[in-house]
């Protein structure tokens, strides 16, 4: 198929993921949204191949565009052509690393003026929850964010402080009033012990499994003492998988996500000395891997995301590992990286999507990541077989630095379309900059969609 077709009306795939599973479809388009979906129709405005599927746009609920202030990082111009590229229609942008960090209505209302006419997808916001700021997130909510993020150790953003346990306990009281959501990056300043040189398993054992269990553990209790919804970013460990298992089967209203690197790589086997592979909490591999699989498979890991994290080549390309800045960039990679290593395992990709789609959205409680009638005519056009070594010039990043260059990547994303237009084509690249700014308030947001105590989250 050749993605011509700049405003379809209707869409027509052999394999389109509808309520679950793949079936032949035609998916028609109006006014931006699907107006329905009806029997594989040969004569619709683009007919998909054999070999390619039709599937909802993915919602990647954790992303760091970094502007304003450190646009030299990445940007909403690169990050958001990047997500197009990647077949992700929708970003939640995190509080930090702009400048100022998103902790105030005023420091919102900054990097929404900055972004002006720079979304290639849709974008909506998190605030941050800091010490200062404790009694007044109630603010943030009303300016429209979907929910508030802390950090429960050091950012490595002197103005992004963190909270003490009796901080998050106050910060998820004050959410409970009004239903809000706390996330939390969950590792503890007193478990982690001191990081310097190339060697990476040193850096992995200077960041333990038990610094990630332990914080769970605190924000799980918290959230069960205050009744307030809690998620926690990123969990990259066996143990915090099954202790949030436990705390969704009495009811806790918790909610986990992983991201691709922890599915996909193993630090045994990655190279010393390159930054590029530096996050935190670290890849840990081996029984880990496999217990996260286990969780996204069962709905303990409500949802896959990028934690896209980019940084200057300054900041990433550092030897010591210590030094080197601790992030990811993946918005382009994830559903490719993923879907390799799912294969590798035996995995459909029917059973994967969820945690890309409806997983994130369910969190956010935006009506996101599914093909149904009504909702955002949200596509992408990807074909699952084959697989390519990911080159540098291929990223849409502001700075081309991953741990997937030079890595096979699965399938293909062929085009991507936001509200009915083509946004992204693999022959074309990036065609338009349609993305527009999501809020909690508008009226296709979702009320009470993540089901606690099932220990399913979609």
């Amino acid at each position: 198929m050749t993605p011509d077709v700049q405003n379809p009306s209707s869409i027509a795939a052999r394999r389109t993921f509808v309520n679950g599973s793949f079936r032949p479809a035609t998916v028609r388009i109006s006014g931006g949204r699907i107006s329905g979906i009806g029997r594989f129709d040969p004569s619709a405005d683009v007919v998909l191949d054999e070999g390619q599927a039709l599937l909802p746009g993915l919602v990647d609920s954790h992303v760091h565009f970094n502007e304003p202030g450190r646009t030299d990082w990445e940007g909403f111009e690169t990050g958001s052509a990047a997500a197009a590229a990647g077949g992700v229609t929708t970003v939640v942008e995190m509080p930090l690393n702009s400048v100022p960090v998103t902790t105030t209505p005023e420091a919102l209302a900054e990097k929404r003026a900055a972004i002006a006419g720079k979304l290639a997808v849709d974008v909506a916001y998190w605030g941050g929850a800091v010490p200062e700021n404790l009694g007044s997130l109630g603010g943030l909510l009303d300016a429209g964010v979907v929910g508030v993020k802390c950090f429960l150790a050091p950012s490595g953003i002197d103005e992004f402080g963190y909270l003490t346990a009796a901080q998050l306990e106050q910060a998820l009281a004050e959410l409970a009033e009004r239903d809000g959501l706390l996330i939390a990056h969950a590792e503890l300043e007193h478990l982690l012990g001191p990081s310097s040189g190339p060697v990476f398993t040193d850096f992995v054992a200077s960041r333990p499994a038990e610094s990630e269990i332990e914080a769970v553990r605190l924000v799980v209790e918290a959230a069960r003492k205050t009744g307030a919804r809690a998620h926690i970013v990123h969990v990259s460990s066996a143990g915090a998988v099954e202790l949030v298992r436990r705390a969704k089967a009495d009811g806790v209203r918790i909610t986990i996500e992983t991201c691709p690197h922890y599915l996909v790589l193993d630090p045994a086997e990655l190279p010393d000395g390159e930054g590029r592979f530096k996050c935190c909490p670290p890849v840990r591999g081996g029984d880990d891997r496999d217990a996260l699989w286990a969780g996204v498979l069962d709905g303990t890991i409500d949802a896959i995301v990028s934690d896209h994290s980019p940084a200057t080549a300054e900041l990433k390309n550092e030897s010591d590992l210590g030094v080197a800045w601790g992030g990811l960039s993946g918005v382009q990679t994830g559903l490719r990286a993923v879907w390799g290593e799912a294969r590798r395992r035996g995995i459909e990709l029917a059973e994967i999507l969820p945690a890309f789609t409806t997983g994130p959205a369910a969190i956010v409680r935006l009506a996101r990541g599914e093909i149904e009638r009504e909702a955002p005519a949200h596509l992408v056009v990807f074909e699952p077989d084959g697989e390519a070594v990911l080159a540098a010039d291929e990223l849409a990043y502001r700075n081309r630095i991953s741990a997937w260059v030079g890595q096979p990547l699965a399938g293909r994303v062929v085009a991507t379309y936001l509200h009915g237009s083509l946004i992204f084509s693999a022959d074309a690249g990036l065609t338009q900059r349609a993305g527009r700014e999501v809020f909690p308030t508008d009226h296709e947001q979702l009320e009470g969609v993540v089901e606690y105590g099932t220990g399913l989250g979609r």
